[in-house]
């Protein structure tokens, strides 16, 4: 492996465990970004399906992205991604990029984080997520509903999580799109290791942010387009639950 040039160096990185249904599509939409022009690092957190062979194969043909495949054992989104964004750092990256093995980044997607870090001179970007219509078209309660529990989450982290530690208001960040400096993820701590049903891996990594630098700030035009598996699993009120303090706990949808 060559060491990339790092006064230009985006690594994404791609935790998954057993994706095989979902983790082609999210290649497909990372293979046709505008900016082919980072290194895509796929991190498989023991996966029990096919999941890690069809990470191999792409990683073998793959064309003007560099992709490379590594392991991490420990349950956990968080231990994953921490491994993921540690492998990058590395291996010489200046900004890092995450989305989730379920999720369709748009087109633009790495041109615009590039865009926000240089122009904007941004340490930290969280992003825009939108319902994935690939799977299932949209209800009329989801077009009312969604929107509604995204300004629910919002305004109850804008109401929570406030202090004079922190140096910029509460945004909503979530770790299918999110994207940090090598220096800033170093600093904060990064994601803690912990497996998803013992707490959130964005949120703390957020607020350890939001303590050591005011150049943050929520992109609308850094665009991922989310699964809604765990919202038909869990309902509306559960889905909420669970995000606000895992609230409701149910096992169908282990999303490491």
């Amino acid at each position: 492996m060559t060491t990339p040039d790092r006064s230009e160096s985006l690594f994404v990185v791609v935790p998954y465990f057993n994706e095989e249904r979902w983790l082609p599509t999210t290649l497909e939409a990372l293979a046709a970004q505008s900016d082919a022009a980072f290194t895509l690092v796929l991190v498989d957190n023991a996966s029990t399906d096919g999941s890690a062979a069809i990470a191999r194969a792409f990683a073998e043909v793959s064309q003007g992205t560099s992709v490379e495949c590594i392991d991490e054992t420990l349950k956990g989104t968080g231990a994953a991604a921490d491994t993921g964004f540690r492998h990058a750092i590395a291996r010489g990256a200046r900004w890092i990029a995450r989305t989730d093995a379920d999720c369709l980044p748009d087109r633009d997607w790495v041109r615009n984080i590039k865009r926000a870090f240089n122009e904007e001179r941004l340490e930290f970007i969280a992003g825009a997520v939108r319902a994935r219509t690939d799977e299932e078209r949209l209800s009329w309660i989801d077009r009312v509903a969604l929107p509604a529990m995204h300004s629910l989450m919002v305004s109850y982290g804008r109401l929570t999580r406030r202090g004079p530690q922190y140096r910029y208001p509460s945004f909503l960040v979530v770790g299918n799109n999110l994207a940090i400096t090598a220096e800033l993820y170093e600093a904060s701590g990064g994601f803690p290791r912990t497996a998803i049903e013992q707490g959130p891996n964005d949120r703390p990594l957020a607020e350890s942010v939001r303590q050591l630098t005011d150049r943050a700030a929520l992109r609308e035009d850094v665009i991922v387009y989310n699964s809604l598996r765990r919202l038909r699993a869990y309902g509306y009120l559960n889905t909420l639950r669970w995000y606000r303090n895992r609230g409701f706990h149910s096992g169908p949808v282990d999303i490491r």
